[in-house]
């Protein structure tokens, strides 16, 4: 049986950046792909680069929201997909064959979830790698050792999120890592690693602008512990952003591209 894969992207005030994360999803060459865009109420050229897709986004809401977990959450309400991937509108999938290839990684190992590796790339030149996210292989424990796998290329089925729950709207910078520590930790959902570059992110989101945000987010991450009734060692909030360092002088060796396959065309899109 063939998997429905909904991909959603937040945003607000993106258009420096949005047409690169939707034309990485226009390319991909498995067919059964749903497509949401949840904007925030841009002012700027957001709408205008959403409505010069229509044969690639099948859904789209303009609205205010709380905030970018918020708008995470309306896409997964939207979703009628079987897994539910979010990528950032900083963000895009770095070949054609990502979202296949995840997909085969369900199927093959029967699992809830799949991640993968991503790069970390300057603003203005998405060619020059800042840092190197590799994931490792899955064991649970390692939560405790400030390990997590990084969100924009972590998949999950959406009965998963239906029956844990979604984003916790209480946190600003760490719900991703909450959640994730929910699903993966609390609650054992079962993962497998998928060790290829699947994302390329744009340095500089909410919670790695400067040193008070990583402060703030650091606090949140030991509450995201606390809010699930689970205990970690002392100094396992301190290890996730030492972990980071490492990235830094880590190199990845890209593997070549697969050939792409012309995308399915889709017959008929809506728009909320």
């Amino acid at each position: 049986m063939r998997m429905k894969v909904s991909i959603i992207t937040p945003c607000f005030n993106s258009s420096a950046t949005l047409r690169d994360t939707i034309e990485s999803i226009a390319r991909q060459d498995y067919p059964e792909i749903e497509y949401i865009i949840i904007d925030g109420g841009s002012t700027d050229h957001t709408l205008d680069i959403i409505k010069a897709y229509p044969d690639v986004v099948d859904h789209w809401v303009s609205e205010a929201d709380r905030s970018l977990y918020d708008a995470m959450n309306k896409g997964i309400h939207l979703a009628s997909g079987d897994i539910i991937a979010i990528i950032n509108s900083d963000d895009f999938y770095v070949h054609s064959a990502v979202i296949s290839r995840v997909v085969q990684q369900f199927k093959r190992n029967r699992v809830d979830s799949v991640y993968g590796d991503i790069q970390y790339v300057a603003p203005q030149n998405t060619q020059r790698v800042i840092r190197n996210w590799i994931s490792g292989k899955y064991q649970r424990r390692n939560f405790l050792y400030g390990w997590m796998p990084p969100h924009p290329a972590f998949f999950v089925k959406k009965k998963v999120y239906d029956a844990l729950g979604f984003f916790d709207t209480r946190l600003q910078t760490s719900a991703d890592y909450e959640l994730m520590l929910r699903f993966l930790y609390k609650h054992r959902v079962s993962s497998h690693y998928l060790p290829e570059l699947l994302v390329r992110m744009r340095a500089g989101g909410v919670s790695n602008r400067s040193w008070l945000k990583r402060f703030e987010a650091n606090l949140e991450d030991r509450k995201a512990w606390k809010m699930n009734g689970l205990r970690p060692y002392f100094f396992t909030a301190v290890m996730k952003p030492i972990r980071k360092i490492k990235q830094f002088f880590t190199p990845y060796h890209t593997p070549q591209e697969p050939q792409r396959s012309k995308p399915q065309q889709k017959l008929k899109k809506t728009k909320l």
